[in-house]
């Protein structure tokens, strides 16, 4: 059990960062869903909790050119927004694969970022679809790539007294699809064996012009699999998307626990970027009449 923790509310990113800045042990919480169970475990004591979720930027959601979703946003009111469905419909998709909706009216995009919990489902389509986390301090603020925003187990790039404000999703080209699986052995509420995004741009004859494939749960962070030099310039069909999720083998690096022993995530990890890059792709191609 925890002691006594004292609990400042933020009215802003300013204040929010200063009160970052002024105490050395202090942790951002918003949701909480991961915060508490570190504390409750002993994980993690903080001398003082920021609340930061009523700041009202933290709670915008901008479906414009890009996709801008503030850090305290729940993750079932992303699932949930009808522009989001329409045009970012693998963000939508994934975060309805999160846990329970009771922790998805909880839980936020800002929240699980910086968590970095390896096993979490949004990273890899974050990194999937060159998302761009937006981050602030007291002297500045900046973009980092997801794809180097996560560097270890719970561990990000974020330096001392940076606030994670959001992230940014670029819409998909023309002819590009997206797909998210997740693979659970015992419940569909539990952290996955493993889990694939993929991206698939097509030409109008459904020959690979883009692909990209990242996996969770296989990693101390979401592992990028180098799929484009195996499809680009082919039809994504079972012999080369194959061939493709086979690069993940070396790649992957799996911790054997109650979900599955490591060669088997090895093994799945394969099967599930095979099936994702199959599934994107077929995505891609029923949007022929809109790339012709």
């Amino acid at each position: 059990m925890t002691g006594p923790v004292a609990f400042r509310r933020a009215e802003s990113v300013e204040e929010a960062c200063a009160l970052l800045a002024e105490h050395e042990d202090a942790r951002i919480v918003s949701g909480g869903t991961a915060l508490a169970i570190l504390m409750r475990q002993g994980l993690v004591r903080p001398e003082l909790l920021i609340g930061v979720r009523h700041i009202p930027r933290l709670r915008e959601i901008e479906p414009d050119g890009v996709l801008r979703l503030g850090a305290g946003v729940p993750l079932r009111a992303v699932e949930h927004h009808p522009a989001i469905q329409e045009r970012w419909p693998l963000v939508a998709e994934t975060l309805r694969k999160v846990a329970t909706p009771r922790i998805r009216n909880m839980a936020t995009i800002g929240g699980g970022l910086a968590h970095a919990d390896p096993a979490q489902d949004p990273p890899a389509m974050f990194v999937a679809l060159d998302a761009r986390v937006l981050v602030a301090s007291t002297s500045s603020e900046r973009t980092i790539p997801a794809s180097e925003f996560f560097v270890d187990y719970y561990e990000t790039s974020l330096d001392e007294g940076e606030l994670v404000v959001g992230v940014e999703v670029p819409a998909l080209p023309r002819g590009s699809a997206g797909v998210f699986l997740k693979y659970t052995p015992r419940s569909v509420e539990d952290y996955a064996t493993v889990s694939a995004a993929a991206v698939v741009r097509l030409d109008a004859d459904d020959v690979c012009q883009a692909a990209r494939l990242v996996l969770g749960a296989v990693g101390v962070v979401p592992v990028v699999v180098p799929v484009a030099e195996a499809l680009v310039g082919r039809p994504v069909v079972e012999t080369t998307a194959r061939a493709a999720a086979e690069l993940a083998r070396p790649l992957v690096d799996p911790v054997e626990d109650v979900r599955g022993s490591s060669d088997y995530k090895q093994d799945m990890a394969v099967v599930f970027g095979r099936r994702a890059l199959l599934a994107a792709a077929q995505r891609a191609a029923t949007s022929a009449p809109t790339r012709r």
